[in-house]
């Protein structure tokens, strides 16, 4: 994928001061000047994904060294939920740094951890951050993603799936499940007939991203989706196969 250059420019020493003056306004002592100072020095050069990391890297080290204490706030400042099905890299572009302070400093706090997670994708997404902990705590994530794909809330649904994905775009390859899927296809089974296209999006994709990791089972769940005369369900497989027929 392609970056999108007038993305990359959202995440510079403005937003430093926007996700400040967010802070302060619940942990009145937060270094704003440290923060839009160190960001303004080192964001220049740097790439979006890169200048994402910057951002977490730095509220690590001006945030309470205590994790829980230090999530604590920056949940605390997420705001109202997205109503939309999109928005996070528009409005919500803001929280994605507090994604990445999750993904890279909470990895020994699973539970806090995975609760900021679902708070974060009611927002923006949390399809990165959850990454390592599928890798490190597969079970567990698992059901934790379980429940989320038969949420009332279309977000965390979409996690479920999009979260998964093998070759999610901008991440690194999730091969945990590569050569045994029927745990992530058992989640897929839950959202075969979801109504709401950003998770129909999400699972066609992932279909899709099975397609090339590992076709024969994915081809069999393909298959025995058809059968079905679910719109939606119908819907998914033929986005799913429009450019790898089966």
């Amino acid at each position: 994928m392609a970056e999108d250059k007038g993305i990359t420019q959202h995440f510079d020493s403005n937003l430093a001061a926007m996700l400040a003056d967010k802070i302060l306004a619940v942990k009145a002592d937060f270094p704003k000047e440290a923060y839009v100072e160190a960001i303004e020095a080192e964001c220049e050069s740097l790439a979006y994904t890169k200048r994402i990391e910057l951002h977490a890297d730095q509220l690590h080290q001006l945030l309470p060294k205590d994790y829980e204490k230090a999530v604590g706030i920056l949940v605390s400042i997420l705001g109202e939920e997205n109503k939309n099905e999109t928005g996070m890299f528009s409005e919500y572009y803001w929280i994605m740094p507090i994604g990445k302070y999750v993904e890279k400093y909470g990895l020994n706090h699973l539970a806090l951890s995975l609760g900021a997670i679902e708070e974060i994708t009611k927002r923006n997404t949390g399809e990165y951050a959850i990454r390592p902990f599928i890798r490190k705590y597969p079970e567990e994530t698992l059901e934790r993603m379980t429940a989320w794909a038969t949420s009332p809330n279309f977000h965390l649904r979409r996690l479920a799936s999009e979260g998964l994905r093998p070759k999610l775009p901008w991440a690194t390859k999730l091969d945990t499940f590569i050569h045994h899927p029927q745990p992530v296809f058992a989640i897929l089974e839950l959202l075969k007939e979801d109504e709401v296209m950003f998770v129909k999006k999400s699972v066609a994709n992932h279909l899709t991203d099975w397609l090339k990791v590992n076709r024969e089972p994915t081809v069999e769940l393909i298959k025995r989706w058809s059968k079905s005369d679910h719109k939606h369900t119908k819907w998914i497989i033929k986005r799913a196969t429009r450019k790898i027929p089966v």
